[in-house]
């Protein structure tokens, strides 16, 4: 194995202390200096926003990111519509909502925060993280029997769920709506 030509070393680093070489990508130097230019950042900056196909007009967007936009807007979603009337019914109905979540961390998050919401409103809640070990990950048969025995109405789940195509199945064919 030859090594690559050194004329496109990064910082002119041979190699690092892993033994790997540093080369810079390829770019357009004139797009790299007017980004450093326009945007008042030291020429190297400009190479790598350059070389990652940062254009000027994404520039202020990369390096200075917001959720907001980085997001797509919740309405846009498949359905959510239909969830968000069917909370509001569930509030206003004054039905148990459960909320199933993950026990990673956004997971733990965003129960927390649904659950602070639905407390606000007044809505009757719980919160279900199921074992790790014992239930795995996501919606279960069981844990939705358990939910829906316990009285809930409405499943919420956050972090969770996109794929769990039994127990989804088993929660419509039991009217216990998730």
């Amino acid at each position: 194995m030859t090594d690559a030509p050194t004329d496109n070393l990064f910082f002119d680093v041979e190699r690092s202390c892993t033994g790997k070489r540093w080369l810079e990508r390829p770019g357009d130097s004139r797009q790299a200096l007017a980004i450093s230019q326009q945007f008042q950042l030291p020429e190297i900056i400009g190479r790598l926003l350059d070389a990652r196909g940062i254009s000027a007009d994404q520039v202020d967007t990369f390096l200075d990111p917001k959720l907001a936009s980085s997001l797509p807007d919740p309405a846009h979603l498949l359905d959510m519509d239909i969830g968000v009337t069917r909370l509001i019914q569930a509030i206003q109905g004054q039905e148990k909502i459960a909320v199933f979540g993950d026990y990673d961390v956004d997971g733990a998050t965003s129960s927390a925060l649904l659950a602070r919401y639905f407390k606000a409103v007044g809505a009757e809640h719980q919160i279900y993280i199921p074992d790790r070990i014992n239930e795995g990950y996501g919606p279960n048969i069981p844990a939705l029997e358990k939910l829906q025995k316990d009285g809930a109405k409405v499943v919420v789940t956050v972090d969770c769920g996109t794929t769990a195509y039994e127990p989804l199945a088993f929660a419509k064919e039991n009217k216990l709506d998730v």
